[in-house]
């Protein structure tokens, strides 16, 4: 690593070992800046193309840091990239036609290679198909090679052709977990990263940072790592060595106070900030935690909160390097010089927790007394919906009544021979599930005490209950087996089933026959572990879902039903007849205390990742010999040559002018990247169906829409197509329908949306409120592309979906203050017409265009929209078509 800005280099000496670092408290005003801020301050003396420039970016951050206001451009250039499969294969399916691009107009392909480290976790693809029973991890091992055998040997040849590559094969853990457990430094060294350092040199230090394509990248803030969610398309970019640009954020300060209650678990504070902070509104802010609280929590209950972030719109949730962070570094086998390494550097950075310090210059600060934080769960579809656990009964009834569902209506349902009668909010899934819980090694023990009481006492699951359980590492179940946890699991039905994402990212598998076949008739809920709960996500059968603590999964799994009072209500009886509540089986701090002091060792984290990258036998088989470009299967249906390069030859011109659009989606409020990005099954029915059929693929094997995203076929005919999707014009139907207005017809959204683009008209798609909330999924931009969508407009937009729009070329205009389509009168069935838009200095001139809507009837509304292209880069992406198109043009 060439040490750019010598002017503001320095040396740091650890234990005889010398750093070259960019010291902080050199530049004027730092003093008071927060945490996050000072690590972006370092990122752009370290980053800055030379000292000029890298004191005039540090003016910007610490001007708009006191100030507690958002700031102009900077450029972040984070350390690392982190991938899951289901957003890393389009990635490298990507990377592989820029290669072939690459060649094609004369470069090197070998040019097109990670300028940075990439870890890969394949974790989102593995399907509970099989659950609560022996050997349904083998079961759905077996599934998952069988279904994804084309995307592993693509994945297989990225790693063998790509530098800087790291993939850790199924089966291991979740991408967030093992990020944590493995990867994260927190502070890195060039000469770790891979760079070469010259002979008398020192290597550069400077603080771990990355970008991730999971929405849930800043779990690693709990450790002092500054990271957060970006699409594919940025991270690809950040992976090749660009830069990303942001603004200075405003930064909004969480000063805890006390320590949580006997019983009340870091999951019930991860939900307590994510209805706070949404209700504060804190979209597009990095959030800070410090104050005395922070001494109580330990690193993986500080992890569990930061990973919660992006149900709060914000972009991180950063907490500083203290004790605590170096307990977690030793106890997860990092080396004696790493962890002294990263206490002297946080120490001379003033990234150390010192309680004694002056406040730090925060835009607002917020105050949370842990003593104050009640056992809690959130639902029935958002997880800043949160309830307190004695009035999850009263708001579930209420729920029910808003709905018109009549808690007195039942089915008969048989499982095994036997007739059940159940009715609105039987639990149809429990899932101990995802990153969020799965971290913390006192919410895993918790759960696995309370069932172990359970089954002891003579309690079961009621029998339509599919239960999962999926160790977010080899680590946490081993724990488990250690403590002697894992054997009352099982009695109750949670056996491991897989080591991935499973129910949070939907990937629940089929729920009880019985089940099934009754769902349009009642409202069937679900209750996991995890980050996500949005309508129609974990189950297509499932109507309510909510997240909540391991261990109050496995009691609602006894009950069977949300309609129950957990603090009062029995779950069942013991042989002899005797009720038994909750706190009969609720585990004590004290048990759990004993249970960490014996079991949570560092060798207990070092036998849990031995072998990380090996994978089994079926992985080991796999092999792909290493080349510059790709060789394509034409037949395949998992990975195929995407189009976004296509027409490169041409230089950039300015973007062309929007008329006579018309609106292929009316659609309302909260809309998220899982109603917009195809994911979960691909039903029998749809475009996607059709188009496997056509090549020989039986309904059987058509796996979900995250398994293939590699192929952009599939991923554009599922864009849209969740089923709870409602769009307006489709007249009631809910999925992938629209109002074809060439004929007037109700038709598939796709179908519609191909006809247009045969007529050559172009598309938009008119939205509410916080369009585009949850993942950070590239295909809810991707997809939309395809189809032929030129901009978005909405009342307002999530940070990550409205990036991603830009990166692939789709305008975001979002409606003035007070204005929405309902208040302008605009139904969808109009032309959209947009004023011509220069972006030839960077930033949108003008920055609120004009807009003609014209109704059938020959009247016009005529309105302004914001452009929301909020920085002169996103400008040049947009120019240029798309993110991917800049940077190789860039490259050549």
């Amino acid at each position: 690593m060439t040490v750019k800005n010598d002017r503001f280099a320095a040396t740091l000496e650890v234990n005889g070992a010398a750093y070259t670092y960019y010291p902080v408290a050199g530049v004027p005003g730092s003093e008071r800046l927060p945490y996050a801020l000072t690590v972006l301050l370092e990122n752009v003396l370290r980053n800055a193309e030379d000292s000029e420039a890298a004191e005039e970016l540090a003016g910007r951050i610490v001007a708009a840091g006191n100030a507690g206001e958002v700031g102009s451009e900077v450029e972040f250039c984070p350390a690392r990239v982190l991938f899951q499969d289901f957003t890393g294969v389009p990635v490298f399916v990507d990377f592989a036609v820029m290669r072939e691009a690459c060649a094609q107009l004369g470069g090197d392909p070998a040019r097109i290679n990670p300028q940075i480290p990439c870890d890969l976790v394949i974790d989102h693809s593995v399907i509970a198909d099989e659950a609560g029973c022996a050997g349904a991890l083998e079961r759905n091992m077996e599934l998952e090679f069988e279904r994804n055998r084309e995307r592993y040997d693509f994945l297989k040849w990225a790693q063998e052709s790509f530098d800087n590559v790291r993939i850790v094969p199924p089966g291991a853990g979740i991408c967030h977990q093992l990020n944590i457990e493995q990867f994260a430094r927190v502070v890195m060294t060039s000469d770790a990263a891979g760079v070469a350092v010259a002979e008398g040199e020192a290597p550069v230090a400077y603080f771990d940072t990355l970008v991730g394509t999971d929405s849930h990248t800043p779990t690693a803030n709990g450790i002092g790592v500054l990271g957060w969610g970006v699409g594919g398309i940025e991270a690809e970019a950040a992976a090749l060595g660009q830069p990303i640009t942001t603004l200075v954020p405003r930064v909004v300060g969480v000063k805890l106070t006390g320590r949580l209650s006997e019983g009340v678990a870091a999951m019930d504070v991860a939900l307590t900030f994510a209805q706070m902070l949404r209700a504060k509104g804190v979209v597009g802010c990095f959030v800070e935690c410090f104050g005395p609280g922070l001494d109580s929590l330990n690193a993986t209950q500080r992890t569990c909160i930061s990973n919660m972030t992006p149900e709060y719109g914000s972009t991180c949730t950063l907490f500083p390097v203290d004790e605590q962070t170096l307990a977690y570094l030793r106890l997860t086998g990092r080396s004696d010089e790493q962890v002294a390494l990263v206490e002297a550097y946080a120490k001379a950075q003033g990234f150390w927790n010192d309680p004694a310090a002056q406040e730090r210059a925060y835009a607002e600060v917020i105050e949370l007394d842990l003593s104050e934080v009640e056992r809690s769960l959130a639902g029935p579809s958002r997880p800043h919906d949160r309830i307190s656990l004695s009035d999850v009964q009263e708001r579930f009834r209420a729920v029910c009544a808003d709905r018109g569902l009549d808690l007195h209506q039942t089915v008969q349902v048989d499982v095994r021979g036997q007739a059940f009668d159940i009715t609105h909010g039987a639990l149809a899934i429990a899932a101990v599930t995802s990153c969020t819980t799965a971290t913390d090694p006192r919410m895993m023990l918790a759960a696995g005490l309370l069932a172990t009481k359970a089954a002891e006492a003579g309690l079961s699951p009621k029998p339509w209950v599919k239960c999962i359980l999926a160790p977010g590492s080899k680590a946490t179940e081993l724990l488990l087996e250690r403590a002697e946890l894992l054997d009352g699991l099982r009695r109750l039905g949670f056996y491991t089933c897989g080591f991935g994402c499973m129910s949070c990212i939907g990937n629940s598998g089929p729920i009880l026959d019985a089940l099934h076949d009754v769902a349009d008739d009642v409202e069937l809920a679900s209750v996991l572990s995890g980050n996500r709960n949005f309508e129609g996500r974990i189950s297509p059968d499932v109507s309510q879902n909510y997240l909540a603590a391991p261990a109050e999964v496995i009691a609602y799994a006894l009950a069977g039903t949300m309609d129950v009072d957990l603090e009062h209500d029995a779950l069942g009886t013991r042989p002899d007849g005797t009720p038994v509540l909750l706190a009969d089986i609720w585990p004590t701090e004290e048990e759990i205390d004993a249970l960490v002091e014996t079991c949570v060792t560092r060798e207990l984290y070092e036998a849990g990742t031995r072998g990380l990258y090996d994978g089994d036998a079926a992985w080991q088989a796999l092999g792909k010999e290493p080349s510059d470009t790709f060789a394509w299967d034409d037949a395949s249906t998992y990975v195929r040559r995407a189009p976004y390069f296509d027409g490169m030859e041409r230089e950039p011109s300015a973007p062309e002018a929007i008329e006579g659009a018309r609106v292929l989606g009316r659609l309302g409020d909260f809309i998220t990247t899982d109603h917009i990005s195809p994911a979960g099954s691909i039903a029998a029915d749809s475009p996607a169906a059709r188009y496997l059929e056509e090549r020989g693929v039986a309904p059987a094997d058509f796996n979900t829409y995250g398994a293939r995203r590699g192929n952009h076929e599939v991923m554009m005919r599922g864009t849209f197509a969740n089923v709870k999707l409602q769009n307006l014009l489709a007249e009631g139907k809910k999925g992938g329908w629209t109002r074809d207005f060439t004929d007037g017809q109700i038709r598939p959204l796709f179908d519609a949306a191909m006809k247009y683009g045969n007529a050559g008209v172009p598309l938009v798609v008119v939205a509410g409120k916080m369009y585009g909330s949850g993942s950070s999924r590239d295909w809810a931009a991707k997809g939309p592309m395809l189809l032929g969508i030129r901009a978005a407009f909405a009342e307002s937009f999530e940070r990550i979906h409205r990036s991603n729009l830009i990166g692939m070329g789709i305008l975001p205009l979002q409606f003035l203050d007070g204005e929405s389509a309902e208040s302008l009168g605009l139904d969808g069935s109009e032309r959209y017409t947009i004023a011509p838009i220069d972006f030839s200095a960077g930033l949108p001139e003008p920055s609120v265009v004009g807009v003609r809507a014209e109704r059938e009837d020959g009247t016009t509304v005529e309105f302004r929209s914001v452009v929301r292209v909020d920085t002169p880069t996103e400008g040049r992406y947009y120019e240029h078509g798309g993110i991917l198109q800049f940077v190789l043009r860039n490259l050549l």
